[in-house]
């Protein structure tokens, strides 16, 4: 994105988020600070939008996480200015996996992932406010997210916003640096990584994704044609059809019944 364009963005993005909390009358935003680039951003447009007042962010670090992830996130709360809390999560890890092993990291990892969210929420309940989500256009394509976990939310200013995208807003915000060059991990287990997982650079990726959702070029051809190798390809098409089920509420079973409406409105 240009300069120019980026400043639009988050003119649009922080709109949204002023309208988002009068529309529902709550008080504020809750997110879960995980010291990466996304919940960074997120937090920012917040504070930029509603103010400092109204934007409340949790640490919720597993004993393996790594030591940045809280040294980070503390950064950008201080540069923020929001009120915080740190929950260690372990218990309630550890009560539920006797231990964690390449057997189950996965699953461990969504756990973690799930327990968080339920912590945030649960504040947002107490404290009469929104959850801010955090996911990416990129994360949500690819199905990058643990399902009712990391990608669930109230409201998300970041959904259309590419992993690249993020990277420049965050530039554009002053995020910490600290935060803005590290490489992008969920955390979920000592090492891990987005882009070693998945295979492909975000950069590549980010531009796949450009061709085939914005441009629908669907042609092997022409994506070759374009630099683009046939296992990238394969890869990225494949992880956005596997996990097309995260971008949509659960199916349900149709009786012929009517779709339940946003709102009624009663007559006289």
């Amino acid at each position: 994105m240009h300069d120019k364009n980026i400043k639009d963005v988050i003119k649009t993005l922080t709109r949204f988020l002023t309208g988002n909390l009068l529309k529902t009358g709550l008080d504020g935003y809750v997110i879960g600070l995980s010291g990466g680039i996304d919940s960074a951003v997120s937090a920012a447009l917040a504070v930029k939008a509603v103010g400092q007042e109204k934007v409340f962010g949790i640490m919720m670090p597993y004993k393996t996480s790594s030591e940045n992830s809280v040294t980070d996130a503390q950064e950008l709360i201080k540069q923020l200015g929001i009120e915080h809390t740190l929950i260690e999560i372990s218990p309630m890890i550890d009560i539920y996996f006797d231990k964690i092993d390449d057997s189950n990291k996965l699953r461990a990892g969504n756990k973690m992932a799930r327990e968080r969210m339920s912590i945030v929420f649960d504040f947002a309940h107490k404290m009469n406010r929104l959850v801010l989500g955090t996911g990416n256009r990129t994360e949500i394509a690819l199905g990058y997210t643990t399902l009712f976990g990391d990608s669930a939310c109230s409201v998300n200013p970041l959904g259309e916003l590419y992993k690249t995208d993020v990277r420049a807003v965050a530039k554009e915000l002053t995020i910490p640096e600290s935060i803005q060059v590290k490489a992008p991990s969920a955390d979920l287990w000592s090492g891990q990584t987005d882009e070693s997982e998945i295979g492909v650079t975000y950069a590549e990726i980010d531009k796949l994704l450009v061709e085939l959702l914005d441009n629908s070029n669907f042609s092997m051809a022409s994506l070759s044609a374009k630099g683009f190798t046939t296992t990238d390809i394969s890869r990225v098409v494949s992880l956005i059809n596997l996990n097309s089920f995260k971008r949509n509420l659960p199916p349900i079973a149709p009786l012929g019944k009517s779709e339940i409406p946003d709102k009624i409105q009663l007559q006289e």
